[in-house]
C-alpha cells in the first residue's frame, strides 16, 4: 500500500482517503445547495430501501447473531485474539466502559423513555394504551437494543481482532477478506471496502450526533427556557462539542477515550440507580424479569417479522432504522472493540460483548421505560404520551418531572449526553483515521482533528437538509453495502478458523510424542534440576549462545542438505533465537527460544532476600512457536535434547500442512502468508526481557 509522507507526517492512504473525502464533500455541497431537494431525495431513497431490501436486512442480522453465537460455542471459542500467551490489554470494567460508551450510550438516553411510551401509544399491532400494548412495547424495546445489535458490533470486532492480532494483518476492514482474496486486499478491492466502511461510519456517527444534539438542545431549553429549540442552536452545539472532541482525540486512546468512557459509565449508572431507588423499585424488578422472559420467548418470531401483511411504515421507521443504523456504525464500533480486545479468547469476547451489555440494556429500559409506563398507567401521568409524541428528545426530561430533584438530575443528564457525544466523536475519529491510513495504529494528530471536524460538518449539514429523517435515510442507505461486506467477512473468518482447527489438531497428534521437551530418555534429571534451581540471566544467556545456537545450526545445515530453505536468526535486543523453515506457498515453521524473566518464588529466597524490598528474578529459556509461548523451559538440555524437541515440533507442523492441504477445498497458498513473517515479541507482553533496558522487568507468574 502506498502512503503519503509529508512534512506533517501524514499516513493517509490516497486510494482510500481521496474517494471517501470526495463523496462526503459532494454530499455536503449538494445538501447545502438545495436542502429541500436533498430532503425529498433522502425520503424517496428511504422508502425504496425499506420496501425492497427490508427482508435482506432482517435476514442478515439473524445470520450475524447465529454465526457469532455458534463460533463461541465451538472448539474455536478457546482461540485467543492474539498469541496464545497474550493477556487482556484492559481490565473488564475498563473494557466494558469503553465499548458501552462507543457503542450506544447516546441511544439509551434518547430512546430509554421515548421508545416504550411511543410503542405503548401506537403499537404495531393490537389496541393502543392497554396492558397488552405495554407488554409489547417493552418486548420491542428489548428486541431493538438487545442481542441483535451487539451481534452486529461483535461480528465486525471479532473478525478484525482475529485477523489483526492472531495473524498480523492490518487492523482494517479489508483484512477480513484475506482468506477469500489473498493479497488483493492491498489493491482496489481492499480500498473499496475501506471506503464503504468510512462512509458508513461517518453517516452512522452523524446520526448519533444528530440525535444527541437535539436532546442536548431540548435539555438546555428545559433548564433555561430562554434558549430556543431550533437548528441554529443545534448547529452551534455541534460546533462547540466538536471542539471538545478535538481536545480528546489529540489526547489519544488511553488519556482521552478511556477516561471519558469511565466517566460516562459512572454518570449513567448513577442516573439509573437514582431512578431505580426513587421510582417503583419492586415493579421495576418484576417487569425486568417478565420482559426478559418475553423477549427470549418471542425472539425468533420478531427476528423474522417484517410486517409483510400490514405493509405499514412502522418497520422502516423503527426496526430497519435501528438495525441499519447499527450496521452503518459497525465498522466504527467493531474496529474500536477490536482495538481494546487483544488477548481475550473468542468465547470471552462474545460473552463480554453480547451478554453483559444486553443485560445492562434490559435493566436500563426496565428502569426508565417501565417507570414511565407505570406513571402513565397507574399514576395518571397521561400527559407524558403527548409530550413524547411531539418531541422524542424531551421524553427523559419529562420523566424527571415526576421524580425528586428534577433540575439537578436533568443537568447531570445533559452533561452525560455531552460526554457521550464527545466520546463518540473522538473514538470515531480515531477509527476513521485508522481506516483512511490503511490500518495504521499511530497517526499524526492533524489527521484525527480533520475527521473530528468532518463528523461535525456532516451532522450539521444533514440536520439542515431535513433533520433526523435525512440522518435516518443516509444511515440505512450506507448500511446496505456494508451488510454484504459483513457476510463475506464471516465466511472468510470461518475458512480461517477451519485452518486454525487443523493446526490445533496437528499439535495434539500423538505421532512420536516425546513430551515436547518435558519427558523422555535421560530428560528426567534435567526436569528435576529445573524444578529446584533458578538460573541467573548470565547462565541462561550463555546457554542460548552455546547449546541452543549450536543445536539450531545443526538442524539448519541438515535441512539445507535435504533441499529445504532454513535459516537461524539471532535477536540479541530481545534475547531470542529462532529457526525458520521456509517452504514456498506454505506456512513457514518457526521454532524460537526466548529468554524470559520471572519473579523468584518465596520458597526459593534466602532469609536476606525475603526481608529485602527488592524483588528478585530468575530466567528461563522458553519455547515459542508461531502460535505463541508453549510454557516449557529448555534450560539445561543438551544439544541432542534440543534437536529432538525441534524435530518433534517440526513433525507436528508438517502434519498440519498435510491435513490442511488434503481436506480444504481452496488453495492453501492463498491463505498461508497470513503468518509468513517471524513473530516479533510485543513490547507490552509480560515476561519479555527488553535486553539492557533500564525499565524494571515485567513479573508474570512462573509456569
Amino acid at each position: 500500500m502506498t502512503e503519503t509522507k509529508s512534512k506533517a507526517g501524514s499516513t493517509v492512504l490516497i486510494p482510500v482517503f481521496i474517494p471517501a473525502v470526495v463523496v462526503i464533500f459532494l454530499l455536503v455541497v449538494g445538501t447545502i445547495s438545495n436542502p429541500e431537494l436533498a430532503g425529498n431525495l433522502f425520503a424517496t431513497t428511504l422508502s425504496y430501501i425499506t420496501e425492497t431490501f427490508g427482508w435482506f436486512y432482517m435476514l442478515s442480522v439473524a445470520f450475524f447473531l447465529l454465526f457469532i453465537v455458534g463460533i463461541a460455542m465451538t472448539k474455536w471459542g478457546s482461540i485467543k485474539l492474539g498469541p496464545d500467551h497474550a493477556d487482556a490489554q484492559y481490565s473488564f470494567p475498563e473494557w466494558f466502559a469503553m465499548l458501552f460508551s462507543a457503542g450506544y450510550g447516546i441511544a439509551l438516553l434518547f430512546f430509554g423513555v421515548a421508545e416504550p411510551v411511543l410503542h405503548y401509544a401506537s403499537p404495531p399491532a393490537g389496541a393502543a394504551e392497554t396492558v397488552g400494548s405495554a407488554k409489547q412495547a417493552m418486548q420491542i424495546a428489548f428486541f431493538h437494543w438487545g442481542f441483535h445489535i451487539w451481534a452486529i458490533y461483535g461480528l465486525v470486532g471479532l473478525v478484525l481482532a482475529y485477523f489483526a492480532f492472531r495473524h498480523g494483518l492490518p487492523l482494517s476492514i479489508r483484512s477480513a477478506l484475506y482468506p477469500l482474496v489473498g493479497d488483493r486486499i492491498y489493491g482496489p478491492v481492499g480500498h473499496a471496502v475501506d471506503v464503504f466502511a468510512i462512509l458508513g461510519t461517518m453517516f452512522g456517527i452523524a446520526t448519533t450526533l444528530g440525535l444527541s444534539v437535539t436532546q442536548i438542545n431540548t435539555g438546555i431549553n428545559y433548564l433555561w427556557p430562554q434558549i430556543p429549540v431550533n437548528t441554529t442552536v443545534q448547529l452551534i452545539t455541534i460546533a462547540c462539542i466538536t471542539g471538545l472532541a478535538i481536545f480528546s482525540v489529540v489526547a489519544g486512546m488511553d488519556k482521552g477515550v478511556k477516561r471519558l468512557s469511565i466517566l460516562n459509565m459512572v454518570l449513567a449508572v448513577s442516573l439509573m440507580l437514582f431512578v431505580f431507588v426513587v421510582g417503583p423499585t419492586v415493579h421495576i424488578l418484576e417487569t425486568f424479569l417478565q420482559n426478559t422472559g418475553s423477549y427470549l420467548n418471542f425472539i425468533v418470531e420478531r427476528t423474522f417479522n417484517l410486517e409483510a401483511y400490514s405493509r405499514s411504515d412502522w418497520i422502516g421507521n423503527w426496526t430497519l432504522f435501528i438495525f441499519g443504523w447499527t450496521i452503518a456504525w459497525a465498522p466504527f464500533v467493531g474496529l474500536f472493540i477490536a482495538k481494546i480486545s487483544r488477548g481475550r479468547t473468542i468465547r470471552e469476547f462474545v460473552v463480554g460483548v453480547m451478554l453483559v451489555p444486553s443485560l445492562f440494556t434490559f435493566l436500563w429500559f426496565s428502569v426508565f421505560g417501565d417507570t414511565a409506563l407505570n406513571l402513565i398507567m397507574n399514576e395518571g401521568y397521561t400527559a407524558l404520551i403527548g409530550e413524547v409524541q411531539n418531541n422524542q428528545a424531551i421524553a427523559l426530561f419529562k420523566l424527571y418531572e415526576a421524580l425528586p430533584w428534577t433540575s439537578i438530575v436533568s443537568f447531570i443528564t445533559v452533561l452525560l449526553i455531552i460526554t457521550f457525544f464527545v466520546t463518540s466523536s473522538d473514538s470515531g475519529s480515531l477509527v476513521i483515521d485508522s481506516l483512511a491510513s490503511g490500518g495504521a495504529l499511530h497517526t499524526p494528530a492533524w489527521q484525527r482533528v480533520f475527521w473530528a471536524c468532518s463528523e461535525g460538518i456532516v451532522a450539521g449539514t444533514l440536520l439542515l437538509a431535513g433533520g433526523l429523517s435525512a440522518l435516518q435515510t443516509m444511515t440505512i442507505a450506507s448500511a446496505l453495502p456494508f451488510s454484504i461486506i459483513m457476510i463475506i467477512s464471516a465466511v472468510g473468518m470461518w475458512r480461517a478458523l477451519v485452518i486454525e482447527g487443523h493446526h490445533q489438531s496437528s499439535l495434539k497428534t500423538d505421532v512420536h510424542q516425546r513430551g515436547s521437551g518435558t519427558s523422555g530418555p535421560g530428560l528426567w534429571r534435567q526436569r528435576l534440576h529445573g524444578l529446584v534451581t533458578f538460573p541467573t540471566r548470565d547462565e541462561v544467556k550463555k546457554f542460548m549462545d552455546t547449546t541452543v545456537n549450536k543445536a539450531m545450526h545443526r538442524v539448519e545445515r541438515e535441512l539445507v542438505k535435504e533441499g529445504w530453505q532454513a535459516k537461524v536468526e539471532d535477536d540479541p535486543e530481545n534475547n531470542r533465537k529462532y529457526l525458520e523453515v521456509i517452504k514456498e506457498d506454505h506456512v513457514d515453521f518457526i521454532y524460537e527460544i526466548r529468554m524470559l524473566d520471572h519473579v523468584l518464588p518465596d520458597y526459593a529466597r534466602t532469609e536476606e532476600s525475603v526481608s529485602s524490598e527488592d524483588e528478585q528474578y530468575y530466567y528461563r529459556a522458553e519455547v515459542f512457536l508461531r502460535r505463541g509461548g508453549q510454557s516449557y523451559d529448555v534450560f539445561g538440555f543438551d544439544q541432542q535434547d534440543i534437536i529432538t524437541d525441534i524435530l518433534d515440533q517440526f513433525e507436528k507442523h508438517l502434519h498440519f500442512l498435510h491435513i490442511s492441504t488434503a481436506s480444504l477445498p481452496w488453495r492453501m497458498e492463498e491463505h498461508d502468508d497470513m503468518l509468513s513473517t517471524p513473530p516479533e515479541p510485543p513490547e507490552d507482553e509480560p515476561g519479555v526481557n527488553k535486553g539492557e533496558s533500564d525499565e524494571k522487568p515485567h513479573s508474570p507468574p512462573a509456569s
